[in-house]
């Protein structure tokens, strides 16, 4: 299993920006799809964004397209998740997660994941 580290959380006015890593233990990291996840409280966590582990392809939910950047850096073991424009909605946990896929598709269903980290808080204030 790959163990995953998520930093660069914190509070930012609505229409500022962060950047959120997540920083992997193993070196098969390389060969993980890496998905973006956030709960805000009392509701449901939901798909973010996700990218395949070599890079080529990224997806995004339909709330977040236009805004939110997702990369990675195989040679770091280090994916990033660029928020931009970001709005009081996109206040919550957001995690990051991996799961081993070898076709050029992904998962928005958060249980496919096989592997989580420990989220790091996002506040955005109005």
């Amino acid at each position: 299993q790959v163990q995953l580290v998520e930093s660069g959380g914190g509070l930012v006015q609505a229409g500022g920006s962060l950047r959120l890593s997540c920083a992997a233990s193993a070196r098969t990291f390389t060969w993980y799809n890496v998905g973006w996840f956030r709960q805000a409280p009392g509701k449901e966590r939901e798909f973010v964004a996700a990218i395949r582990w070599e890079g080529t392809s990224t997806w995004y939910a339909d709330y977040v397209k236009g805004r939110f950047t997702t990369s990675r850096d195989n040679a770091k073991n280090t994916a990033y998740l660029q928020m931009n424009s970001l709005k009081p909605e996109d206040t919550a946990v957001y995690y990051c997660a991996a799961v081993y896929l070898s076709g050029d598709y992904y998962y928005a269903d958060w249980n496919k994941y096989t592997c989580w980290g420990q989220g790091t808080q996002v506040t955005v204030s109005s």
